[in-house]
């Protein structure tokens, strides 16, 4: 090539060059003229996210950034192999050598108060109190408008669906329910089959004497963690978290989420004995002699992910059946914050920090209890850690006014070193939450009984206690304060405090 061509050539490209870096300084001064600030709304979203959503330079570790009530900022470890220190005793801070963290030791602070929040809860309920019309909140069961009574002879089955009302599936005081779960543990199975749809395997039993439940069996360990390489759409669902949802709900003061209790299964004379069709093809001897089956199903139903027993036994979750859809249908709704369910796509509400507002014009969130339900429904995700809420239902004869149920919770507890900010968009995107779930959270918060304490007490009696390994237990201490931090934000960048605490009285 002639020195001429070459000088030509290089010219050329310098000129194509120079055109795309003048190409890509308009285009940024156009987006994003003068850095401008976020709104004011959206403003509790950013700072949260700053301090929550950050991650150290070792890319096999997160740190969660929540501060303490000293204004101090802890950091957890995310490594299931290097647990977290006790409280009280070391935090990780950062080293020296290749910007790994080594544990150094720090004073730890008494939990905050949030006296602030205190006195905002008394005073919506002292308001409450003044403005309530005297009338008699109507809360009716689906007895009372299928027009059926509970009858000496009644089955206890038969006493938890009739007892089902507006707000609740269950009554604070009702022994009902816990006589049921002790039923379901001991009762014979009479039919099995497996529930169609679904990612992972889940069996219909049919007790002998014609209840049904849900069947979920145990796949691992409880110390086992979400594989850090899965999304929240395909991780493994855990038997034990089943059951833990129920007794957290149960607590929070909810009563939303199904009955559920655990129970050891013979695979031999209980599954495989009544197993019929496709699903008896899938047993089989492992390797190691264990009894394994795997069902057919969209995700993990093969041989690889087959469910093992040891060498025949194992546990599972069994969820109480609700009434058939025959006697009280049910609507399922599109959760308003569901997640995009995609390796690259994200959903609306990810993107757009006005997004409530958006919802807020919506049937049924434009009137009703609907959107401070969804933010229990916040809640509750946020302490398990469930990323997994894409639908929920409700029952269609208590109208638009009834309570959502909290179903499926297989995918909580997944990460107990790991607090996922963004399962509360919808409180800090809305800035609102129902004035009797403050009043619990403060509660667990300042004690005599923290929410680990009372979880440990309300799943003792499980079967298979304990339920969920320790650093999940302290992980809904730590999420307790961080809900509180999210509401107290949200409290001073209002502009009348009293439009962020609800009362509803439910």
């Amino acid at each position: 090539m002639k020195l001429k061509e070459r000088v030509l050539i290089a010219v050329m490209t310098g000129l194509v060059l120079l055109t795309v870096v003048l190409v890509l300084d308009v285009e940024m001064h156009i987006t994003n003229p003068g850095h401008p600030q976020p709104p004011a709304h959206a403003r509790v979203q950013y700072a949260f996210r700053q301090r929550h959503l950050q991650k150290t330079s070792n890319g096999s570790r997160e740190a969660l950034l929540a501060a303490a009530s000293s204004g101090q900022l802890n950091a957890i470890n995310d490594d299931p192999a290097q647990p977290p220190p006790a409280e009280g005793d070391a935090f990780l801070g950062v080293g020296v050598s290749g910007g790994r963290e080594e544990a150094k030791p720090t004073p730890t602070s008494p939990p905050d108060p949030y006296t602030d929040l205190q006195k905002l809860v008394f005073k919506v309920e002292n308001l409450s109190k003044k403005n309530r019309r005297r009338r008699k909140h109507w809360n009716p069961t689906l007895g009372e408008l299928l027009g059926l009574d509970l009858r000496e002879n009644a089955t206890l089955w038969d006493n938890f669906h009739l007892s089902i009302s507006r707000d609740e599936l269950y009554p604070a005081e009702d022994p009902t329910v816990g006589r049921l779960l002790q039923h379901v543990v001991g009762m014979p199975i009479a039919h099995i089959s497996q529930k169609e749809g679904g990612t992972q395997i889940k069996l219909i039993i049919e007790f002998a004497d014609g209840g049904h439940a849900l069947f979920k069996p145990m796949r691992f360990p409880r110390e086992q963690e979400t594989l850090k390489n899965h999304f929240y759409f395909t991780d493994f669902e855990r038997h034990n978290a089943e059951i833990a949802a129920y007794h957290l709900d149960k607590l929070l003061g909810f009563r939303r989420a199904v009955p559920t209790v655990g129970r050891n299964v013979n695979i031999t004379r209980e599954l495989y004995a009544l197993a019929q069709g496709d699903l008896l093809k899938t047993f089989f001897i492992s390797p190691d002699n264990n009894l394994c089956f795997h069902g057919k199903c969209s995700y993990y139903c093969d041989t690889a992910h087959a469910i093992c027993g040891s060498p025949d036994m194992i546990e599972g979750s069994f969820a109480i059946f609700l009434p058939g859809k025959e006697a009280a249908p049910r609507k399922v709704w599109r959760h308003p914050w569901r997640r995009g369910y995609h390796k690259r796509r994200k959903a609306q509400w990810e993107v757009d920090d006005e997004y409530c507002e958006l919802v807020k014009e919506v049937h049924p969130y434009n009137e009703g209890r609907r959107l401070l339900d969804l933010m229990d429904m916040a809640v509750l995700d946020f302490l398990m850690g469930n990323m997994d809420r894409h639908h929920y239902e409700t029952f269609k004869m208590f109208g638009n006014y009834s309570a959502p149920l909290h179903l499926d919770h297989g995918r909580g507890f997944g990460k107990a070193f790991h607090d996922e900010i963004s399962i509360l968009a919808p409180i800090y995107q809305c800035c609102l939450i129902r004035h009797s779930t403050l009043t619990t959270l403060l509660r667990f918060q300042n004690g005599p009984q923290r929410l680990s304490d009372a979880m440990r007490v309300s799943m003792g009696a499980d079967p298979l206690n304990p339920i969920l390994w320790e650093p999940h237990m302290r992980a809904l201490d730590r999420r307790v304060n961080i809900i509180l931090q999210i509401v107290r934000e949200c409290i001073n960048k209002a502009v009348d405090p009293l439009h962020v605490v609800i009362n509803d009285f439910h």
